[in-house]
């Protein structure tokens, strides 16, 4: 079960990934609509267990809380696990957002909401001038979500990564902390 509320807004909250929470974790490697889009390889269980450990990296799960969740470790069924969002190489180097949710919650404005709540967290957190974010340039969703947030292109990193059978192109955008604050203040 998720654990302790990190954050939330009206819709949706971010919760601490605990280790019972693997197996949903795991779902960002073994299904292909959300790996492929995101570049990730097949993972085991155990894979996902050690990166999940990793330094270098806050993951949160995005949930959606019922009546009954409170601030602490929710009941079984109090809360439903719809993705994961958070920030690698914030406490070293630029921060990265990381973030996918399942299919069925695609289009509701969860992932814009999720994204949001951790550019806060980072800001709020760590002393870093901007947060970056990658998205390959057949992922509109992901695109136009950093983009509606105000993320900048800088760049593009071409045959990064392989994917789906060929190397692939990332694009490569950027928020600075002014950025955003005028955007909060807007």
């Amino acid at each position: 079960m998720p654990g302790a509320r990190i954050d939330g807004d009206e819709r949706i909250t971010l919760r601490t990934v605990e280790e019972e929470d693997v197996p949903f974790v795991q779902r960002e490697a073994t299904n292909p609509e959300i790996r492929y889009p995101m570049g990730k390889p097949l993972r085991t269980r155990a894979e996902v267990e050690a990166h999940l450990e990793e330094e270098h990296a806050d993951r949160f799960l995005v949930c959606l809380d019922g009546d009954d969740a409170g601030p602490g470790t929710p009941e079984e069924g109090a809360v439903r696990r719809i993705g994961c969002v958070g920030v690698e190489d914030a406490d070293w180097k630029r921060p990265e957002l990381v973030y996918w949710l399942v299919p069925e919650a695609h289009g509701n404005g969860y992932g814009k909401a999720a994204v949001s709540l951790v550019i806060d967290y980072v800001f709020r957190t760590y002393a870093t001038p901007a947060i970056g974010a990658g998205a390959f340039p057949f992922n509109d969703a992901s695109r136009g979500l950093l983009e509606s947030l105000g993320f900048t292109e800088e760049g593009r990193q071409r045959k990064y990564i392989f994917v789906d059978g060929e190397h692939r192109d990332i694009v490569q955008y950027g928020l600075l902390r002014e950025e955003w604050r005028e955007r909060k203040r807007a």
